[in-house]
C-alpha cells in the first residue's frame, strides 16, 4: 500500500503544479498594458509596458 500512496502523492503534486502554472500564465496574459508608475526610495520611475 505504501507504493500506491507514494504514487497518489506524486500525482497530487503534479496537479498542484499544473494548476499553479496555469493560474500564473493566465494572470500574466491578462495584465493591463500601458504605463506603470512606481514611487520608491529612489524617486519616481515610469515604465512603459
Amino acid at each position: 500500500m505504501s507504493r500506491t500512496n507514494g504514487l497518489y502523492l506524486v500525482i497530487g503534486a503534479l496537479v498542484v503544479v499544473v494548476i499553479g502554472l496555469g493560474d500564473y500564465i493566465y494572470h500574466e496574459q491578462t495584465k493591463p498594458k500601458g504605463v506603470e508608475l512606481s514611487i520608491g526610495q529612489n524617486g519616481v520611475s515610469v515604465e512603459k509596458k
